[in-house]
């Protein structure tokens, strides 16, 4: 299994992601990472740990900044770092690509470079989130602002998926976020999903709104771009005012760790030929340790083929358009 990482990517490199990548090589056996960036920067960070011959540097002589258009950006720097780990993966030199800091041009690598699952027209991120029970995953969390109700239901077979078989959640319960429970609640686009989802052969359990995210009525919760990726960056304002309204800290950290993104490492780019793990720009090392466990995992579990495979049996893969 190789993995390959962007070590170029997010606000602390490379510093952040070799220390990850070391953290990850010594926990995981039998997985070579392939630490792509500039050689010389991220050799010298290597150096200073325990030499692990499952670490290996290719080198990568651009960066994509963030302020940069993802398109325009991967089109004219080839040898970016997050290209180049791409294209590790499209050619069959890496199983995984994880990178953290620039979504877009993550996007953009993975559908251009590396491609989508034939049938599939967008993309989508499974962001997980904590929930009363445990964690619950909820896509599309930012890659496809505007949906159809078609590209719902294939985010939600592809969440289905991902749930059983990365999260480890049997028979996982899939969600339809809209403004009340009744089938009659929603805009067009969630009254045009509905009855999709209902003959989807999935576990569907309806509709649920805002009150439910977070008490774990579901494992899965299918939303478009924008409406996921608003409630994720709610839910990060909200924690960080009750966080600031504990005086105790030793609560406050209890309270934290429970909230704390680093745990989860990071969240797949579902609906593209390979596994890609995209992480938050400020990750740490740790974070990028389970970025690199999480789409281990996947590549273990073979997850593009369970979801090629799932969605050609619903015959969705021909709806896309």
């Amino acid at each position: 299994m190789r993995i390959a990482v962007d070590a170029m990517g997010g606000d602390f490199a490379p510093q952040e992601l070799v220390k990850g990548a070391v953290q990850a090589a010594e926990a995981l056996e039998g997985a070579e990472i392939i630490l792509v960036g500039d050689g010389d920067r991220v050799r010298a960070e290597l150096e200073q740990y325990p030499h692990n011959r499952r670490i290996r540097v290719h080198h990568a002589s651009q960066v994509i900044g963030m302020d940069e258009p993802p398109a325009a950006a991967v089109r004219c720097k080839s040898d970016a770092s997050i290209v180049v780990a791409g294209d590790l993966v499209r050619s069959g030199e890496a199983d995984a690509l994880v990178a953290v800091g620039h979504t877009g041009a993550a996007m953009v690598v993975a559908a251009m470079r590396i491609g989508r699952i034939d049938g599939i027209s967008r993309p989508t991120i499974a962001s997980p989130m904590p929930t009363r029970h445990g964690q619950a995953v909820i896509l599309d969390a930012g890659a496809t602002v505007d949906c159809d109700a078609h590209n719902l239901v294939q985010f939600a077979v592809m969440g289905a998926v991902y749930a059983e078989h990365i999260l480890g959640i049997p028979s996982p319960k899939v969600g339809l976020f809209s403004i009340g429970e009744e089938a009659s609640k929603g805009n067009e686009l969630v009254k045009a999903t509905f009855p999709l989802l209902q003959n989807a052969g999935l576990n569907f359990a309806g509709n649920i709104d805002g009150k439910d995210l977070f008490r774990g009525a579901v494992d899965v919760v299918i939303c478009d771009g924008f409406v996921g990726n608003t409630i994720l960056k709610v839910a990060e304002g909200l924690a960080e005012l009750i966080l600031e309204r504990i005086p105790d800290p030793t609560l406050r950290r209890e309270v934290a760790k429970g909230m704390d993104y680093s745990e989860y490492g990071g969240a797949p780019l579902l609906g593209i030929r390979g596994v890609c793990i995209v992480g938050h720009g400020r990750s740490n090392a740790k974070a990028v340790a389970n970025a690199i466990r999480v789409a281990a995992v996947a590549v273990e579990q073979k997850m593009v083929c369970r979801i090629n495979t799932m969605l050609a049996e619903r015959g969705l893969l021909n709806r896309a358009h």
